[in-house]
């Protein structure tokens, strides 16, 4: 929704909601959406709230100071008209705020913070543009989000309010199921599994079982004909002992999101 940092959090009032000329000296009312009430405080998690307002706050300050980043936002608006981050509401002015609708259709890349290791790799599993360094520092993600034009996702709330970030999501869940099917939810994107390195994220290609013979175990290379490399570290892959659970989740996420067929891989 836009790039404004709010890093405080609004401290909400119990008084009368207007006076007789219809304002409220020094407050603004915010109507927050029920899906997004999980990124308040306890004590703020009413449908409608009174929030202290020094006449200089943008909108999207006012949103972010209760806790919710702009990101998990789908629409601003002021007094029933449509407005933006920027803009400035006066006193007694009653701002509704929105979820966004999903899924998102816009085709998308990611980033992941250094907590989304598991995640990463799923992602990258069914070919999605994951990038990601288990070093990253907070900064780093941010640059990097808006350099290469990616999505941000992350479980740290304050992380997704910085300023420069021009995306990103919140990922709800803890555990790496539910957040593979967060996403795909949120972004539904054209799955390609088999075609991306779980370990660098470069792309696959098929290679014969002679050009990587001498980088087998003989094991290897004894029960199994068809391989893959990554053209970028040059990791071969195969289906070998584990890809039974690998095709679990690949055929869960093709169930639950159709695409086209697969390409010439690894599992």
């Amino acid at each position: 929704m836009g790039e404004i940092a709010g890093e405080t959090t609004a401290v909400v009032m119990s008084v009368p909601e207007r006076n007789a000329g219809g304002a409220v000296p020094g407050a603004v009312f915010v109507r927050l959406a029920a899906e997004l009430r999980l990124f308040a405080a306890p004590r703020n998690r009413r449908e409608r709230l009174r929030v202290p307002h020094d006449g200089t706050a943008s909108v999207g300050h006012v949103v972010q100071s209760l806790g919710v980043p702009l990101t998990e936002v789908g629409g601003l608006f002021l007094d029933g008209a449509a407005a933006t981050p920027e803009t400035r509401p006066t006193d007694g002015s009653l701002l509704e705020v929105r979820p966004l609708d999903w899924p998102e259709h816009v085709r998308r890349r990611f980033v992941l913070d250094v907590h989304l290791g598991t995640l990463t790799r799923r992602l990258r599993l069914l070919g999605l543009d994951t990038a990601y360094r288990n070093d990253a520092t907070d900064d780093e993600l941010v640059e990097q989000a808006a350099r290469q034009r990616r999505v941000l996702l992350s479980r740290d709330r304050g992380l997704l309010r910085r300023r420069k970030l021009p995306e990103g999501a919140f990922v709800r869940s803890s555990r790496p199921d539910d957040q593979l099917r967060e996403v795909l939810n949120r972004f539904a994107p054209p799955l390609r599994p088999w075609s991306r390195c779980v370990s660098c994220n470069g792309s696959l290609e098929a290679v014969s079982k002679g050009e990587v013979s001498a980088r087998l175990e003989p094991g290897t290379r004894g029960c199994y004909d068809v391989f893959a490399r990554c053209r970028s570290c040059g990791r071969v892959y195969w289906r070998g002992a584990h890809s039974r659970e690998l095709e679990g989740i690949v055929e869960a996420a093709r169930a639950a999101h159709p695409g086209p067929p697969d390409r010439p891989g690894s599992g």
